[in-house]
C-alpha cells in the first residue's frame, strides 16, 4: 500500500523551533513529526511513500538518506512554492498513477503534524466498501473549521468558522458539522479529476466534485485518540501522551 506524508508546510505556528528547521523534523518525545508518521503508516503495511518538502527541504532529504529511509520505498516532491494540500498531492500524482500492482489501490494521505490512533486498517476498508472516491477521518470536536455532511455521511459542504455561512454545494434536510483529521483514503480515480492550477485546498477540490454528484465520505473517528502539533504547547501535551502510552 501507498501513503503520502505532507511535509512541505513552513510551521510558523511551531517558531521558534522551525526557524532552523522543517515542521516535519521537529521532536515530539525525542522523535520527528515525520519518523512518527512514517512508523505508523508501516504499521499498517504501507511500503511505498512519497513526502512533499519545501522549507529547508535539503535537511528532510538528508534525514530520511541517514535513515536508510526508514526500510520503506521512499520518494520526495520538492515544492519551489508552496502548493497546499490539492497542489502537492496533484504535483506526486505520477507517484499513485505509476503502472504498478497498486496503481488501482486507494492509497493514504496524512499530515505530518498530527498523531492519532485511528485505525486506518478499519478505514481503508470502510472507503473501499463504500466506493467512495475519498473518505476523510473526521470527529465530533471544536475547530475553527468544520466540513458538512449528510444522512448518508456524504460531504455536501464547509463552514469557515462559528459564525460563518455555510458553504453548500447540495441542500440536505439534517447537516451534520465535523472536524476533519488531517487524514484522508483516496483512489486514485480522483488525480485525473483535479483541475485546479498551483497551489489549491484539497478540500476545494472535494467540494467541487461533491458537488458534481461524486461520493466523498466520512469516517467517523470520535473513538480515537487525535492531536494536531501546529504549536508548541501541543507538542507538550503530545510528549506526555506518548509517555503515557497514549499513542
Amino acid at each position: 500500500m501507498k501513503a503520502m506524508v505532507l511535509a512541505a508546510g513552513l510551521g510558523t505556528r511551531l517558531r521558534p523551533l522551525t526557524n532552523d528547521r522543517p515542521k516535519a523534523l521537529v521532536e515530539v518525545g525525542g522523535r520527528t513529526l515525520l519518523e512518527i508518521a512514517l512508523a505508523r503508516l508501516r504499521t499498517f503495511g504501507v511500503r511505498e511513500v512519497i513526502v512533499n518538502v519545501h522549507h529547508f527541504a535539503d535537511k528532510v532529504i538528508s534525514f530520511l538518506k541517514a535513515h536508510d529511509n526508514f526500510g520503506m520505498r521512499i520518494e520526495v516532491s520538492q515544492e519551489e512554492v508552496l502548493l497546499d494540500t490539492g497542489g502537492g498531492l496533484k504535483k506526486a500524482g505520477w507517484f499513485f498513477l505509476a503502472k504498478s500492482d497498486s496503481a488501482d489501490e486507494a492509497f493514504i494521505l496524512h499530515n505530518v503534524d498530527v498523531v492519532s490512533t485511528i485505525d486506518l486498517q478499519r478505514m481503508v476498508q470502510t472507503h473501499k466498501e463504500s466506493g467512495s472516491m475519498a473518505t476523510l477521518a473526521v470527529q465530533q470536536r471544536d475547530s475553527s473549521r468544520h466540513l458538512i455532511f449528510d444522512e448518508q455521511m456524504r460531504l455536501c459542504g464547509r463552514r469557515a468558522g462559528g459564525d460563518a455561512q455555510p458553504e453548500m454545494v447540495f441542500a440536505v434536510q439534517r447537516p451534520q458539522e465535523l472536524a476533519f483529521s488531517g487524514i484522508h483514503v483516496i483512489s486514485p480515480r480522483l488525480l485525473p479529476l483535479m483541475k485546479e492550477d498551483g497551489g489549491f485546498s484539497i478540500i476545494d477540490c472535494y467540494l467541487r466534485l461533491a458537488g458534481s454528484g461524486e461520493k466523498i465520505s466520512a469516517f467517523r473517528a470520535d473513538e480515537y485518540y487525535w492531536r494536531d502539533l501546529g504549536k508548541a504547547n501541543d507538542l507538550e501535551h503530545a510528549a506526555r501522551e506518548m509517555e503515557q502510552g497514549v499513542f
